[in-house]
């Protein structure tokens, strides 16, 4: 049940990255919208690697 939890978060994860470039790509790595996507990512980020059940 919780590797399912991990596997959702690296999913997620994997996800927002890939529109965190998207959207630098489209606003400039400056912008509001960038920023507040990459702090988002870091958020998820910093919840899995505190995560004691990361495989």
């Amino acid at each position: 049940m919780i590797f399912i939890e991990l596997d959702e978060l690296e999913y997620r994860i994997n996800q927002l990255r890939n529109e965190l470039i998207q959207i630098a790509e489209i606003t400039d790595l400056n912008s509001r919208e960038t920023i507040q996507c990459s702090q988002k990512l870091d958020q998820l980020i910093t919840i899995y690697q505190k995560s004691p059940y990361k495989k």
